[in-house]
């Protein structure tokens, strides 16, 4: 068998397509080897790309892509290799295809490796590989296996234990409701102690309460687990900017605490609209209130509580984002979730969320909030191990501009909301509330005087109602002064207040 890495000329039929695969390289999903004469060795490089995304492993070529070849004998004592391997040095046992492909340097012998859906796979000594790059590593690290064995099936992060907590970190109170609302008779006739009840509804490992015990009915959930809260901001613009915003909320709690404080948020943040009510009725929300609901649910119940990251809840003027840690669990894609799958990553919670939370787990809430607000984006990161869901903002989906926050500074800079709709003829003054918004957005681009902000806004002199609305941005802490010890200087302007 020769050993020259020198340019060969590849035969017909597979040989295009090999030629085509040797050309781009080795990569995470095509790996080059002359030859295998350990089994343990081969099994590691199975098991990595059935914990990976499944990939191509091709014999008889050496790291540079030249063929080395193999003679028939080889592809007969590494067929039986292979056997074994996939078999018996893997667990659970794999699958693998192979192919010969001849050249004139000899046979390539090429095994295409599917991805595992039973992960994690061990080599014959109990070994994690997994690809990295063009290599492969084993895994060591705690939080990384577990996150395999969650996508297995094998590990539910809500049913594990919080060490640190007891029992009596639990609600009694607040759990005895529930369960006499959800079974219709008293915790006593249960004739069981409280941990085994608790235990007995996963909401307890081993006499501790677990995590969604924690979460659904703990009495300070975040001394336990300060990761798991939603950090809520409003921005005055259309990106992200670290210190301005209009309005910010680190929302903790039970996940129904959490559930109802980030309604709140959304309420005070969105517009409202009339619609077809009445003249003095408060109005819907611009994105229809259940849609919210169901999006915001999702990510309280279907988050990675492997990762100890928090919700993010961020308003823009243009659109509301909820991202989530974790991607989507196992085989799961975007267009899948459109159409009503579902993967439960946390059956503990999701069984109760069933009976406490707007929550049907059925999987057609997704496809009904669609129905009902088609302007929702799904983006599954999983390079940034992330969730994200995008709904646009009606006031931007009608041509609007500037409007997007006149829910958040009805209340957030204490004006009262518009007791007519937006469209108004042109000869009635713009409302209190659209200035206020234009002010704040005008703001984003940097520190403004009164007489810049007048002549920006179209104005031919700094007005009353302008002065007004300066100072009540002021008091509510959205705007501060650039000069604060010498407010009535000349040079005075003015900014979006920085985040604490």
């Amino acid at each position: 068998m020769t050993t020259t890495a020198a340019p060969t000329r590849l035969l017909p039929t597979e040989a295009g397509q090999l030629a085509a695969v040797l050309a781009r390289g080795e990569d995470s999903r095509h790996q080059f080897k002359r030859d295998f004469t350990h089994v343990e060795s081969l099994a590691a490089e199975l098991a990595a790309f059935a914990n990976m995304n499944g990939g191509m492993l091709l014999i008889g070529v050496d790291d540079s892509g030249a063929v080395t070849g193999l003679s028939l004998a080889d592809v007969g004592r590494l067929n039986q290799m292979l056997s074994n391997a996939a078999s018996q040095h893997v667990k659970p046992p794999i699958n693998p295809v192979s192919a010969n492909v001849q050249t004139e340097r000899g046979l390539v012998m090429q095994i295409e490796v599917p991805e595992g859906l039973n992960k994690p796979y061990v080599d014959g000594q109990g070994r994690i590989w997994v690809k990295a790059g063009a290599d492969k590593r084993q895994v060591t690290a705690r939080e990384e296996m577990q996150r395999m064995f969650q996508q297995s099936g094998l590990l539910h992060a809500d049913e594990q234990a919080v060490a640190s907590a007891t029992i009596e970190n639990i609600e009694q109170t607040e759990f005895t409701k529930y369960f006499e609302r959800r079974y219709k008779r008293p915790v006593a006739s249960t004739g069981v102690p409280f941990p085994q009840l608790l235990q007995n509804l996963n909401l307890a490992r081993a006499a501790k309460p677990n995590l969604a015990g924690i979460l659904l009915f703990g009495t300070e959930p975040q001394v336990w687990l300060p990761a798991f809260f939603v950090k809520a901001v409003a921005f005055p613009g259309t990106v992200l900017h670290d210190s301005r915003y209009l309005d910010n909320e680190n929302i903790e709690g039970t996940l129904v605490q959490q559930f109802r404080h980030c309604m709140a948020f959304l309420g005070r943040n969105l517009r409202h609209v009339q619609g077809d009510r009445g003249f003095n009725s408060p109005g819907e929300m611009e994105i229809p209130h259940h849609v919210l609901e169901e999006i915001i649910v999702n990510a309280l119940v279907h988050r990675d509580y492997l990762i100890s990251a928090p919700i993010r809840l961020l308003v823009f003027v243009d659109r509301v984002e909820i991202i989530s840690p974790g991607h989507l669990p196992n085989h799961l894609d975007t267009s899948q979730i459109r159409f009503g799958m579902s993967n439960l990553r946390n059956p503990a919670l999701a069984s109760h969320a069933f009976h406490i939370l707007p929550y049907q787990g059925l999987g057609s809430g997704i496809p009904r909030a669609i129905e009902d607000w088609p302007h929702i984006e799904f983006v599954d990161d999983r390079a940034g191990n992330q969730f994200k869901v995008i709904l646009r903002r009606a006031n931007l989906l009608d041509g609007g501009v500037n409007g997007g926050i006149s829910g958040g500074a009805k209340q957030a800079i204490g004006l009262q909301p518009e007791s007519q709709p937006e469209s108004q003829p042109e000869s009635q003054p713009e409302s209190d509330v659209s200035l206020a918004v234009r002010i704040l957005t005008l703001l984003t681009n940097g520190p403004m005087g009164k007489q810049q902000i007048s002549a920006a806004l179209g104005q031919k002199k700094v007005s009353g109602q302008l002065n007004k609305i300066i100072r009540t941005l002021v008091m509510s802490g959205q705007i501060e002064h650039t000069l604060p010890d010498k407010k009535a200087s000349r040079l005075q302007q003015y900014r979006l207040k920085a985040a604490p």
